[in-house]
């Protein structure tokens, strides 16, 4: 389905982000991605992306430095020759309770979360705008769309990624660039396995589908979204949740 594209991901070195590489290098994609550093979870996977026959390299990036972003975009342009897909999948969590929480802790999950999609998009576009071609995915999160207690910073960083797809996505569609959000409800990853038993089970309880999602089911969403499938899909919030939406 990608056969011949090249993919860039950001915190593409492990959960969701993982995926979402392996998924695009089965379907042939060459594949850049993006971690805080090049560290041994980097370089297995840069290594089993090669195995499957494909063009894969590791860019030790901070996605919330715009000037950094900037070279790390220039320097994968240079090194694969075009970007055809962006994935702003880079992401952190500092939850609390509003009462509880810091200015610190505000701003580090705003900057990280959603400054990180801006300084990633708007590199981008430069060479997407050249092609006349591309498609760009934003990570955002259920409780984008409605919210969480104990979660005011990162569901105000996740609704923020919404409003800049749809303004992206209108302003530069006619140039053939499609931008889309995906909202991942509860994903079964290192994170949330971190979590005490009876709150996975509470939090099962309230999916119709009865179970937690998977890496997986996001990344083949991410895949249509980057394939020609979608072609006349654009500025659109879908939701990987198995119902909790509904």
């Amino acid at each position: 389905m990608l056969e011949g594209k090249n993919a860039l991901i950001t915190g593409g070195a492990r959960g969701i982000g993982r995926e979402i590489a392996l998924v695009f290098a089965r379907n042939g994609a060459n594949v850049a991605f993006t971690d805080l550093v090049y560290d041994e979870n980097a370089r297995i996977l840069e290594e089993e992306l090669k195995h499957l026959g494909v063009r894969a390299k590791c860019y030790a990036s901070n996605a919330a430095k715009f000037d950094e972003t900037e070279e790390t975009v220039n320097a994968v342009a240079a090194e694969f020759g075009r970007i055809d897909i962006l994935v702003n999948n880079a992401g952190i969590t500092k939850d609390t309770l509003l009462m509880r929480m810091t200015e610190e802790q505000w701003d580090a999950v705003i900057t990280v979360n959603l400054k990180s999609v801006f300084n990633f998009t708007k590199a981008v576009q430069k060479y997407m705008l050249k092609q006349r071609s591309g498609s760009i995915i934003n990570m955002s999160s259920v409780v984008g769309v409605s919210g969480n207690a104990g979660q005011s910073n990162y569901s105000a960083s996740k609704a923020g990624i919404i409003g800049f797809t749809k303004s992206v996505a209108k302003e530069l569609g006619s140039r053939n660039i499609r931008c889309n959000a995906i909202a991942p409800g509860f994903i079964m990853t290192e994170m949330t396995a971190k979590l005490p038993e009876d709150v996975r089970k509470q939090w099962t309880e309230t999916i119709p589908l009865k179970r937690g999602g998977t890496p997986e089911d996001v990344a083949n969403l991410t895949l249509f979204l980057a394939s020609e499938l979608s072609s006349y899909i654009s500025g659109q919030v879908i939701s990987v949740c198995g119902g909790m939406q509904t």
